[in-house]
């Protein structure tokens, strides 16, 4: 059986990969798999998004399934209406987040909202291949409704669970990017409900993605960095296309990696209370450092944020999230949501009085660097083999893919879930040391390749 979930759901490119078809059959593979009930279904704003929404619906209402259609939501803001709803069978989101605008994407969702489990995907992909889909009696064909109050719900939502009187009293500035994805419908409006004043950049949904590319990169971000620096804003923030992320800009102007934002949240959100603290084997040593000082401890998973939330919710994990700005609120939903962690880095800096420039300087320093190296699909598995083989003797963490650990940094090569490609993060106490290790783990996979 060939495996179509990644990562985070099944991406591809739109046209050969992902198409009308797929979605129609991933349809009715996943409102068989639900067994009949109501699904709720969501999209970003990719051009796509209309065309697989429908195929994906009818697929569903084909397998006993009702539809409640939430348009252009949040992937979190769909999560969050499945696990307040107390009685949908789950979710669908067509949506490919941070990839390019030529990708899109079909997430599954269960009742609680979370990202499906791995056992739960490989029961779809089965029904999925093997055809063995539920035909609804023609009395019994699903039917389809419109919700548009899920966002504000959303909204209202955040507002709840964050100090909303301290964050007005300190009135800041604030640039904020969705990018023209789907984070354009929420956070402008939830910014303003904070007292701040926000200027928009990219801020009309469109998914041609005119203003810049989904992932919130810096050499994506060149346009917030110019102008938070310039308005003298107190702070920047920018989504991927599905806004479940959040990266965020200093008041100097400067690209703040999540690594950074993520202890600093992490550290906001055990201080005095400890706790555990999940995140991948991607995350640098900073959260280590700073989590342990704070009086908590760390717990590291595979890359993923399904993992990394279904690890909290079976451990009642405090706090968690990855190093690419995806932050998870136990206390909110099991997710990523880069809505609550744009409203929390706000009610953090409020609580400090500090800028964010001076509370990332006062961390640990640790310099990254990350790279990609193309290597086909069919090669992952052969490449990774390599890698064990040629890392033996050494300091290794495997985890998920090889993690290389020094005395004075590391280098984890993996393979994207997502793309033909594996991943390259590496960290060191120096920007050369980074730089080194990174080249290393890059001339690694090469190596494995047999192209030197």
């Amino acid at each position: 059986m060939t495996r179509l979930f990644g990562t985070n759901g099944i991406r591809g490119i739109v046209g050969p990969e992902m198409n009308a078809d797929l979605a129609l059959k991933m349809g009715r593979a996943i409102g068989t798999s639900f067994g009949g009930g109501t699904v709720a279904l969501g999209r970003d704003t990719r051009l796509s998004g209309p065309m697989l929404a429908r195929a994906a619906a009818s697929g569903l209402m084909s397998a006993g399934c009702d539809v409640i259609d939430l348009g252009v939501v949040p992937t979190p803001c769909e999560q969050f209406f499945l696990a307040k709803s107390g009685h949908l069978k789950g979710g669908v989101v067509v949506t490919a987040s941070h990839n390019p605008r030529e990708f899109n994407g079909i997430k599954a969702l269960d009742a609680r909202g979370m990202e499906m489990r791995r056992e739960d995907e490989e029961t779809i992909e089965s029904i999925f291949f093997d055809g063995t889909f539920h035909v609804a009696a023609w009395s019994e064909v699903g039917s389809i409704r419109s919700d548009d109050a899920a966002n504000h719900q959303y909204l209202e939502a955040i507002l709840a669970k964050v100090d909303v009187a301290a964050i007005r009293k300190s009135a800041f500035t604030v640039i904020v990017d969705p990018g023209n994805g789907a984070g354009c419908v929420v956070t402008p409006y939830l910014l303003r409900s904070l007292g701040c004043r926000v200027i928009s950049l990219n801020g009309q949904p469109d998914g041609a993605f005119p203003g810049r590319m989904p992932e919130p990169i810096p050499d994506h971000l060149g346009d917030l960095m110019r102008v938070v620096s310039e308005v003298h804003a107190d702070l920047g923030i920018a989504h991927d296309g599905d806004a479940d992320r959040a990266i965020f800009v200093d008041d100097k102007g400067s690209f703040v990696y999540g690594d950074k934002s993520l202890a600093l949240l992490a550290k906001a959100a055990i201080q005095g209370r400890g706790g555990t603290v999940v995140t991948p084997v991607s995350t640098s040593s900073l959260i280590d450092d700073v989590v342990g000082a704070a009086g908590g401890r760390v717990v590291r998973t595979r890359v993923g944020s399904p993992i990394v939330a279904r690890t909290m919710f079976e451990t009642g994990a405090a706090f968690g999230g990855e190093e690419n700005g995806g932050v998870i609120f136990p206390d909110h939903q099991f997710c990523r949501d880069g809505a609550m962690s744009a409203a929390k880095m706000l009610e953090l800096l409020a609580h400090e009085g500090k800028r964010l420039s001076s509370l990332t300087a006062a961390l640990p320093q640790y310099h990254l660097k990350k790279t990609n190296v193309s290597v086909p699909v069919e090669r992952r598995d052969a490449v990774l083999a390599s890698l064990v083989e040629l890392t033996k003797g050494r300091k290794v963490d495997t985890t998920d893919g090889v993690k290389i650990v020094e005395p004075d940094g590391a280098v984890l090569v993996r393979p994207s879930g997502t793309e033909p490609i594996f991943r390259v993060y590496a960290e060191g106490r120096t920007p050369e040391r980074a730089e080194a290790l990174a080249k290393e783990g890059a001339d690694l996979i090469e190596k494995a390749l047999g192209r030197r």
